[in-house]
Order: C-alpha cells, then sequence, then structure tokens
C-alpha cells in the first residue's frame, strides 16, 4: 500500500507535463467525438461517470480501471440516435486471462454522419460523400491491494470526411476504489494523452487531442436502493465555460451578465442516480450543468436542457438499457443489448 500515492502522483505529474506541453486549453481539439458515451446506461447517467461500478463492459469505455472481473464474456452492442440524423454504434467485449487476475476488454465506437453534398468553392455539386469517425480501442486492468483497480486503454482515432483524414493514437489511464462494505465507489483517469499520426492535410500542422482529467464518486446506500455519483471533468483547467459576448449581445441579450466563480464550479459537474425497485429493473437520470447552460439560448424555453434518463431490463441471460436527453427542442435516444457468451448475465 505505500507505494499507491507514490504511483498516483507519479501519473499526475506525466499528465501535467503533457498537458502543458502538448494538449489543448481550449475547444479546438481535434476527435472530439471521443467525449460521447458509448452506452446506454452512462449516457443516462449524464454522459459521463468515471466511478460506478457494474456489470456492464461498455462502462469500461469511460474509464478502464471499470474493466471488472465480473464482466468476464461480456459482450456490448449500442445505437444511439443523435440530433441531426447522427449514427452512433459501439461494440465492446471482455475476457478474463486465464488466472492472472488480468482483465482485457476491447472496444469499438463508429460515427455516422450520413450522405452530404459535397460542392467546390463557387457552390456547384461535384457529388456526394459519407463522413464517418471511429476509435477502435483494447484494455487491460487489474486490482491492486483488493480495494483498487487501474486499467489502461489503447486507442486507434480515424476521422474520413470526404477527401479529409486524418487519423491518431492516444492513451488512458485510471485508477478506481471500491469499499464493498460502505459502498463507497472513487476514481479518477486521465484521457486522450496523444497525438495526431496524420493530420487532415498532407504536411499540415498537427492538432490537439482533446485531453482531460476526470474523478469521481460513486455511493450506494445500504439500506435504500440508491445509488448517487458526481462526476467532474476538465480538471486540469478551472474556466470552461464557453462565454460568446459579441453573439449574446449580437442575439439581442444586452443584460447578460459575466461567468461568475460558482458557474465556473459547476462547469465541471455532472451528477447521475440509479434505483433499483426491483431486482430485474434500473432506472436512471443524470443532469449535466455544462450541457444545460451551453444549451440555453436567450429568449427560447430552454425546457429540460442538460437533463437525462434511462432504464435497464435486468434479465437472466440479457441486459437491455434505454437513454433519452434533451437538446433544446430535440432528443436522443440510445439502446444498449448486454449479453454473456457463457449463458448467464
Amino acid at each position: 500500500m505505500n507505494r499507491f500515492p507514490t504511483w498516483i502522483c507519479f501519473v499526475l505529474a506525466i499528465c501535467w507535463h503533457v498537458d502543458v506541453l502538448s494538449q489543448t486549453l481550449g475547444g479546438n481539439a481535434v476527435f472530439n467525438f471521443l467525449d460521447h458515451p458509448a452506452g446506454a446506461r452512462t449516457a443516462a447517467l449524464g454522459g459521463v461517470n468515471v466511478s460506478a461500478i457494474q456489470k456492464d463492459v461498455s462502462m469500461a469505455f469511460q474509464n478502464p480501471a471499470l474493466l471488472r472481473s465480473t464482466q468476464h464474456a461480456q459482450i456490448s452492442s449500442s445505437f444511439h440516435s443523435w440530433i441531426a440524423g447522427i449514427q452512433n454504434y459501439s461494440l465492446s467485449f471482455a475476457n478474463r486471462l486465464s488466472s492472472s487476475g488480468w482483465m482485457q476488454g476491447w472496444g469499438l465506437n463508429y460515427f455516422s454522419y450520413g450522405n452530404l453534398t459535397q460542392t467546390d468553392a463557387a457552390g456547384n455539386i461535384l457529388g456526394q460523400f459519407k463522413p464517418v469517425d471511429y476509435v477502435v480501442q483494447t484494455q487491460i486492468s487489474k486490482v491492486y491491494h483488493e480495494k483498487f483497480n487501474w486499467g489502461l486503454t489503447a486507442k486507434f482515432i480515424h476521422s474520413s470526411y470526404g477527401m479529409y483524414r486524418s487519423s491518431g493514437l492516444a492513451f488512458d489511464v485510471g485508477v478506481n476504489y471500491f469499499d464493498s462494505a460502505a459502498g463507497w465507489q472513487a476514481a479518477v483517469v486521465v484521457k486522450n494523452m496523444g497525438f495526431q499520426l496524420a493530420s487532415y492535410v498532407a504536411g499540415g500542422m498537427r492538432e490537439e487531442l482533446p485531453f482531460d482529467v476526470q474523478a469521481g464518486i460513486s455511493k450506494k446506500l445500504a439500506n435504500a436502493p440508491f445509488q448517487f455519483s458526481i462526476t467532474a471533468r476538465q480538471l486540469h483547467r478551472f474556466n470552461t465555460v464557453y462565454n460568446d459576448t459579441s453573439f449574446r449581445a449580437s442575439e439581442g441579450e444586452l443584460n447578460y451578465t459575466q461567468v461568475d466563480f460558482i458557474q465556473k464550479i459547476f462547469s465541471h459537474i455532472t451528477i447521475g442516480m440509479q434505483v433499483y425497485p426491483h431486482e430485474k429493473l434500473e432506472l436512471m437520470a443524470g443532469y449535466s450543468f455544462r450541457r444545460r447552460s451551453e444549451l440555453n439560448v436567450f429568449n427560447q424555453v430552454v425546457g429540460l436542457n442538460g437533463f437525462t434518463a434511462g432504464a435497464a431490463l435486468l434479465l437472466k441471460k440479457m441486459h437491455i438499457s434505454y437513454s433519452t436527453g434533451f437538446f433544446q427542442r430535440n432528443m436522443f435516444h440510445s439502446v444498449s443489448i448486454l449479453v454473456n457468451w457463457n449463458g448467464k448475465m
């Protein structure tokens, strides 16, 4: 146990070094599709959750330390229908490596944006193209001193937008703590440490990846069927609020206020709740303060921006999850099917 704090400090020091020297602190990173959830359960919990330990191998997309032995022989397939006709498909599975204690996982997350019209600078139609993004990843994880689990993810990333194509390589490192007696779970994960292998334009400058430091805690109540989670993202920088005052003024919002300290704090936070009213049913809800803030538009009904919800049917041989959320007047829909090739969840 004495080496663990030193190991954590070493990882964080490396992450700080990488962040300062090579990673973006703004919103101009490439491959931002990496931030999207790969499973319906994660989507229902606000889109991000790095601490909740589940019998759901798709959660390992969020944090490789969530890859656990209880997910051995699991296969998860998901379909997400986002706004503007964007389709997202994901697949993940896991396997325990003999008796060594190591878990290994694989995953694919694929985005299709439909067929778009290709034109030249004068507006002449040249045909159509189909832009796509995808990431292929492999993961390993292992228990450390019973209550800790650590994991590593290696990702190959690719984007294709007609004649413009780019690929990259990235790594995630995560640590998860679990106290089964008290129901506490906690985690820290450093995501998307890496670089472009090739830029979109031949000979062009390579761009930065969406580096992120995330941390979270989850607590399952001992005498009630509830679990609560709080996840913080972008911990390597304080102010993550997008505040275009010129645009707001052009839209007629003349009495806007500057971003205050509290708003800067809550822009990092996503909260989630899971309820188990029956052994075969799970209900989920989430709220992202950042999504709420960024989707609110002056002189428009804000409605349920930032809220997400979902449910899971926990059958003996299959788990089926559904989630939805609100983007102003639009909603997304996600469905995940989880099975175990050994026949029993």
